[in-house]
């Protein structure tokens, strides 16, 4: 579903640059927009370095400066992993920093509804990794994620809730 939220934004940037911060695993959100994007890089703790068409992986930790030139992407997007962050105020910078002029950064992130549904999910009945749950440093709402990138020269265009009110996505532009 985050997937399907996200792609109108990406469509608006044809043949763009694009980072996925959090890829995870096995890229699925780069795989799905390689035929719409010219280059794409996906950055993870925990992904393996893969290369293959216009996508590559590589593992990156989110605790301090991205790997990146200034200006280097059209698109960023940030599914379920700002929730993660432990410094978001210093990684919102480096967006910034490497995000295009005109580009868009697109985040989606649970809200604060969320929490004790996910914690119930995980802990009581464990169909959700208690793993994730628990390295969950924050919840968000709108006002959150607005004094959030407020500290940043990004401008928020959309922030709406989805999944029954579960989830934010926010997409802001520089």
């Amino acid at each position: 579903m985050r997937i399907s939220k996200v792609l109108p934004s990406i469509r608006q940037y044809p043949s763009c640059r694009m980072l996925d911060i959090g890829c995870g695993w096995e890229a699925k959100l780069l795989k799905t927009v390689e035929p719409h994007i010219a280059q794409g890089v996906g950055i993870d703790f925990k992904a393996p370095e893969i290369q293959s068409g216009k996508i590559k992986t590589q593992k990156v930790m989110l605790d301090g400066k991205l790997p990146f030139a200034n200006e280097s992407f059209d698109v960023v997007t940030m599914l379920a992993v700002l929730e993660h962050l432990t410094q978001p105020v210093k990684i919102a910078h480096e967006i910034e920093r490497i995000l295009s002029p005109g580009g868009c950064l697109v985040v989606t992130v649970p809200s604060k509804i969320a929490k004790p549904i996910l914690e119930f999910l995980a802990y009581k009945l464990r169909v959700v990794s208690e793993a994730e749950i628990r390295d969950h440093k924050a919840y968000y709402n709108r006002r959150d994620l607005a004094f959030l990138f407020g500290k940043t020269n990004l401008k928020m265009e959309k922030c709406c809730y989805f999944q029954l009110g579960m989830n934010n996505l926010c997409i802001l532009r520089k």
